[in-house]
């Protein structure tokens, strides 16, 4: 829990993400934390916010947290009970808005890795791969990544693999490669603070920091310099309404904690 004890990191993290989901647009969501960022959105200031499960859910109105994106809860009330295919082919044609990863490690460009740490003939770590995140990050128009533990191991200088493309090289390399004009990554959300991406460069900038961290803490926990607006903002903290709908959502703590 933070220091007054209302809320946790998990919580903080989903009621700043939920923000960023405005109504009447669409998102792609993963199992866990991207499901409960966009149910609280659709419960509070979004209600239009169409969600779409990888599994073929369209526009369900969800009753409770499922616990995978295959789950029958997230058909419920929905506008269609599709397939993945549908879903990949609904990002391939520029329907959907948002798509929402997370990732092992993250250069300046927004460029991902979660296929392997160190040498690919040699590892460190084997990483779960891709799944759907390389078709999330070169489709969908925004993408929203989550790094609940950002640190120069996350933040790093030189990705071992790139998994998911970012803007790749800098301005124009993600059109040269063939990707939508116009898309790529949009924010990132760690345990310190939220990130959007320079216009001109296309380099990971600081647009908040989270109550109690300072600009120090974040520069610390990367190993590539992070742009610093003159004015950085604080991420505004959860409301007991939003708490409350948390809670409701997931009431077993499966994400949230208990």
């Amino acid at each position: 829990m933070t220091a007054n004890q209302r809320y946790n990191l998990t919580e903080l993290l989903a009621c700043v993400a939920a923000g960023l989901l405005e109504n009447g647009r669409s998102v792609f969501v993963g199992t866990g934390f991207p499901i409960l960022a966009a149910m609280l959105a659709q419960r509070t200031h979004a209600p239009g916010l169409l969600i779409i499960f990888e599994a073929g859910g369209i526009g369900p109105q969800v009753p409770a947290l499922p616990i995978s994106v295959g789950d029958s809860r997230t058909y419920y009330k929905a506008s269609a009970a599709s397939s993945m295919h549908e879903v990949m082919s609904a990002s391939q044609a520029g329907y959907v808005d948002y798509g929402f990863l997370g990732g092992a490690a993250m250069d300046c460009y927004g460029n991902v890795n979660t296929t392997v740490i160190g040498e690919w003939e040699h590892p460190k770590v084997r990483l779960p791969g891709s799944g759907g995140a390389n078709d999330v990050g070169s489709l969908c128009w925004q993408t929203i990544y989550v790094m609940r533990k950002q640190s120069p191991q996350t933040f790093v200088k030189k990705l071992d693999f790139l998994t998911t493309p970012g803007y790749l090289s800098g301005p124009g390399a993600r059109e040269r490669a063939g990707l939508p004009a116009g898309s790529g990554p949009y924010r990132v959300i760690t345990q310190l603070g939220v990130y959007g991406f320079d216009e001109e460069t296309k380099r990971l900038s600081l647009l908040s920091l989270h109550p109690g961290v300072t600009v120090q803490e974040v520069q610390a926990a990367s190993e590539f310099e992070v742009l610093i607006p003159e004015k950085v903002a604080v991420s505004p903290e959860p409301t007991d309404e939003q708490l409350r709908i948390l809670r409701e959502i997931d009431p077993q703590g499966l994400v949230i904690g208990k």
